[in-house]
């Protein structure tokens, strides 16, 4: 069975994979149905979607209309004023068939023009709270991409009390020494406040040289089993952080068996070998690399 700890201060025991419900967005029904009975069959008990990710909400609906109590339930808008984000909320309960979800997240909130409009008056981060007054959600989130987020999300944490962050990391970015200076910095923040970490990507190889190669992830996944072990292995050694599984529903059970079988920590010349043999490298860049 996975392991579970407390989802920040939300009072939940959350499993330390999450799964990432970015997987359905395109599934069938049926295929939706068969990975998610694979939550129940391992010990997950996070469900983590948002209303961009394609069909995914609605594919989630006939599991949560059986299995609601069972699961934290989190979802996110990308919409930064406030009658924007409340009609995004509404329209993703409606799509689930629920009454509230545990945890709604400003999607990707790193850029500054969209940070001081979610921000401000009548903006996002008001009235998600208020939502969150009102019984629509359990909490507020916030995440992103790229390797400005961390500062990001330290920046947001001074402003509003979010109950958790979600951001890449793997063991690729940590070699990045700004970025893991910027993590580590988040990471105790977050642990001072009782602030749930999540992390993504977790085991991503490398962008696609060819978008035409691009199946199930925007980016390349790793998909050896050892090395993708390792990956996973390299987050969960950090007892402070949740994984949030990859849209390649096809790497699900390789992961959630690494998850359970955590070990020791791989060892750094192990995951510099990784690096280099698999030609892992990171997503981000900080410039031209730096979006999605």
């Amino acid at each position: 069975m996975l392991d579970r700890m407390s989802f920040g201060s939300t009072g939940h025991t959350s499993s330390r994979v999450i799964f990432g419900a970015a997987a359905l967005g395109s599934m069938s029904q049926e295929r939706a149905d068969t990975t998610l009975d694979i939550l129940l069959r391992r010990g997950v008990n996070h469900i983590d979607t948002a209303a961009t990710y394609g069909e995914s909400e609605l594919r989630l609906a006939p599991f949560l209309h059986d299995h609601r109590p069972q699961f934290f339930l989190a979802t996110k808008t990308d919409q930064r004023t406030g009658d924007g984000a409340r009609a995004s909320l509404e329209s993703s309960l409606e799509r689930m068939g629920v009454e509230r979800v545990d945890l709604i997240q400003l999607h990707n909130l790193v850029e500054e023009d969209e940070w001081r409009t979610a921000f401000s008056s009548g903006g996002a981060v008001e009235a998600l709270f208020q939502a969150r007054d009102e019984g629509l959600c359990g909490e507020v989130g916030v995440t992103g991409h790229g390797l400005r987020i961390a500062g990001m999300h330290v920046r947001s944490l001074a402003e509003a009390p979010f109950a958790s962050v979600l951001l890449p990391w793997n063991h690729t970015l940590a070699e990045i020494s700004h970025y893991s200076d910027d993590f580590r910095t988040l990471e105790t923040l977050c642990v001072e406040r009782g602030v749930a970490i999540q992390t993504i990507k977790s085991i991503a190889r490398r962008r696609w040289d060819d978008l035409g190669q691009m199946q199930f992830s925007w980016y390349e996944p790793i998909s050896e089993p050892d090395v993708l072990a390792r990956a996973i292995r390299f987050v969960l050694a950090d007892p402070n952080l949740f994984l949030n599984s990859s849209s390649d529903a096809r790497l699900l059970e390789m992961a959630l068996d690494a998850a359970i079988d955590l070990g020791e920590p791989p060892p750094a010349d192990q995951l510099a070998s990784d690096r280099a043999n698999h030609t892992m490298t990171p997503l981000f860049d900080g410039a031209q690399l730096e979006t999605i």
